[in-house]
């Protein structure tokens, strides 16, 4: 993600004919949510030792959705080229990251670091984050 450029505005979706799943939640969900990302992460063989930061970056943004959105953000998933795609969606208004000296605020920044892509979009129907994961070794 590069911090310099405004978000883009859109929804991007899975290349046709991809399998996706699908799941809304709320804050109350998200113990719910890190276990969805957990369960799709071991079906793709995503090595164990890269689970642990793969659920960690999906609680930081599904957080973000649910705490900085609309209060109910959707999650889905799916595999491209042996990659796990992760898209967070909520109907919230962008807000800019954290300001200097700021102790929070910072979970798509931990998210840009653990993923292997992050992709920002938003526009007048919410706020899109996806994120590229790499699936088997």
């Amino acid at each position: 993600m590069n911090e310099d450029v405004e978000p883009q505005s859109g929804y991007t979706s899975p290349p046709p004919g991809v399998p996706v799943k699908e799941r809304r939640f709320r804050l109350p969900d998200l113990p719910q949510v890190r276990q969805f990302a957990e369960d799709e992460a071991g079906a793709l063989g995503m090595p164990e030792e890269a689970i642990g930061d793969f659920v960690i970056a999906v609680n930081e943004v599904a957080t973000n959705a649910v705490t900085h959105g609309a209060g109910r953000a959707t999650i889905r998933t799916w595999a491209v080229n042996g990659d796990l795609v992760v898209e967070v969606h909520d109907e919230g208004a962008w807000k800019p990251g954290p300001m200097p000296g700021s102790v929070g605020g910072m979970g798509l920044w931990v998210a840009r670091l653990l993923s292997s892509d992050l992709t920002l979009r938003v526009g007048s129907g919410g706020s899109t984050v996806i994120m590229r994961f790499p699936g088997k070794e």
